[in-house]
């Protein structure tokens, strides 16, 4: 089993993000941790770019035709809801 050998990245950072990131012991590992963690909220569809190719568009207006973008009445988060066979929404509630 060949293990890839580590890449280094580097990035440029501005006065105000050094100095707000003074005090963390571990620079490298928090940065690869704001990483993972930005990574696992972006969007499935556009990767998060905030754009879809004509090709997803398609699917996304084939998918749109039975779903729709709602706001949460408990946390204002936006959310898909699915129609019910009937034309009607089957929402579930996801807090309690």
């Amino acid at each position: 089993m060949s293990h890839a050998k580590p890449e280094v990245i580097s990035f440029k950072a501005d006065q105000s993000l050094l100095q707000a990131m003074e005090g963390i012991p571990n620079r490298s590992e928090f940065i690869r941790n704001a990483i993972l963690a930005a990574l696992d909220g972006v969007c499935p569809l556009c990767q998060g770019t905030g754009i879809l190719s004509p090709q997803q568009k398609t699917h996304w207006q084939s998918f749109a035709r039975h779903h729709q973008v709602r706001r949460c009445g408990s946390c204002q988060a936006l959310h898909l809801v699915c129609a019910g066979p009937d034309g009607g929404q089957v929402e579930r509630e996801v807090h309690e």
